[in-house]
C-alpha cells in the first residue's frame, strides 16, 4: 500500500532503514567487539585522513568528550594512533593504525558482501530505484 503524506514516509522510512542497519550490524565479525561508534570514527579517520578530535566529532556529530573516549578505546586497542599535529603544536590528529584499517576493511567487505547478495533479489527496476534513492538518503543522513 503507498505511504500519501510526509508522516507516513518519514514512519515508514524510519522503521526500514533501523531494520536494515541492524540486519547490517549483524553482519560483523565475531573476532571483534567494536562498537558502532568505535567503527563509526575508524570510517571517518580512514575516509578523511588524520584529523583532530573536533574534526572527527563534527564529521561524527557527536561532541568532542565521547570522541576522546572513543578514540582512547581504539589506541588502546591498537586501531588508532595520535600524532602530533602538523601545523599545530597544542593539537593532536588521529590516523588509523594498519590493524585498525585492515579490520575496517574486513568489516566492509563482509557487510557489503551480505548487502551485494540481498540486492541480488531485487529486480533490474528495483535496483534502479535504489541507485536513485541512494544519494537522497546519504543527504538525509548527512543533515
Amino acid at each position: 500500500m503507498p505511504v500519501k503524506s510526509d508522516a507516513g514516509l518519514a514512519s515508514v522510512l524510519r522503521i526500514s532503514v533501523m531494520r536494515l542497519s541492524r540486519r547490517l550490524r549483524n553482519q560483523r565479525a565475531d573476532d571483534h567487539q567494536l562498537t558502532a561508534n568505535q567503527l563509526g570514527v575508524m570510517a571517518t579517520v580512514n575516509r578523511h585522513g588524520a584529523l583532530t578530535i573536533g574534526e572527527i566529532a563534527a564529521l561524527e556529530k557527536v561532541r568532542p568528550p565521547s570522541t576522546t573516549r572513543t578514540v582512547s578505546s581504539l589506541e588502546a586497542l591498537g586501531l588508532a594512533v595520535r600524532e602530533p599535529h602538523p601545523t599545530d603544536g597544542r593539537q593532536v590528529v588521529v590516523r588509523l593504525a594498519d590493524e585498525g584499517r585492515r579490520i575496517l576493511a574486513a568489516d566492509r567487505k563482509r557487510r557489503d558482501a551480505w548487502l551485494a547478495r540481498r540486492l541480488h533479489e531485487l529486480s533490474p527496476e528495483e535496483k534502479e530505484i535504489l541507485r536513485q534513492a541512494a544519494p537522497i538518503l546519504e543527504r538525509l543522513a548527512a543533515a
